[in-house]
């Protein structure tokens, strides 16, 4: 990569964040470019997009990770910043990015890409402990070049393949809004199991009662103890709870459609 200015592009992909998309947004005017992928959006999304002066990927995906390629694939930018709309970036997040890659263009050689930590909210509490994959998450791979990431073919959460150099983790958070409340939480392990359920059924392979059962207690005790949840009183008891039964609800749920015969 030659020495000289580097263009960097926000990627945020979503379906119908109306609510919370202009609050996303405005924080991204540090980025030389906004992609916003909307995928089969009925609201007001569209309009507040193109109020901050974001392009338009339009269409129906699916599969998460081939509507996170198509954002990929439209950014004019080299080097691609993703963001949720429950997901805010701070100052000194934004300052901190446009630092490393400055230094890495200057280097013209170095890392590819680099893992944000997260802060992760529940309501206006900060909940930093005892979080399972499919909820909060403690650092994500969101900053790399275009091109060196590739998404697997799952519905939710896909599996995620960094090419290239790592740069490691960068030291300022991303605030993550991940639910209002715990009502919220009930309806994202609905919802988040029904999908898995899905990409389940699609493998040919849902599994066995008995293995999900035992992986409820693995599950629990890696959120709760390992990763330090009774630290978070009340809430990190449920997360462990919800980080266990998700798999278990999602080969339930998977059971209810699965071809009897196969």
């Amino acid at each position: 990569m030659p020495a000289g200015p580097f263009r960097l592009s926000a990627l945020v992909v979503i379906h119908n964040e109306a609510a919370q998309l202009d609050a996303c947004l405005k924080p991204l005017s540090f980025a030389d470019d906004i992609v916003v992928v909307l995928d089969r959006c009925t609201d007001g999304s569209r309009e507040i997009a193109l109020a901050h002066g974001a392009r338009l990927v339009e269409g129906a995906w699916p599969i998460e990770g081939e509507r996170r390629q198509a954002g990929q694939e439209a950014c004019s930018g080299e080097w691609i910043f993703e963001v949720d709309a429950d997901e805010r970036v701070t100052p000194e997040l934004a300052a901190e990015i446009r630092a490393v890659l400055a230094a890495r263009q200057a280097q013209a050689a170095g890392p590819d890409w680099w893992r944000i930590p997260f802060d992760n909210y529940i309501g206006t509490r900060l909940v930093r402990h005892g979080w399972g994959a499919q909820f909060g998450v403690g650092a994500k791979a969101i900053l790399y070049r275009k091109g060196f990431k590739k998404w697997g073919p799952q519905r939710v959460h896909p599996r995620v393949n960094m090419e290239g150099e790592s740069g490691g983790a960068l030291t300022n958070r991303m605030i993550h809004y991940v639910d209002r409340n715990i009502g919220e939480m009930l309806q994202r392990l609905d919802r988040y199991s029904a999908l898995h359920a899905q990409d389940l059924i699609d493998s040919g392979d849902i599994g066995t009662l008995r293995k999900n059962v035992l992986r409820i207690f693995g599950r629990f005790w890696k959120c709760f103890v390992r990763r330090k949840g009774y630290k978070e009183g009340g809430l990190g008891l449920i997360i462990a709870i919800f980080a266990g039964l998700y798999p278990l609800l999602s080969y339930l749920k998977a059971m209810e459609s699965f071809p009897k015969d196969a």
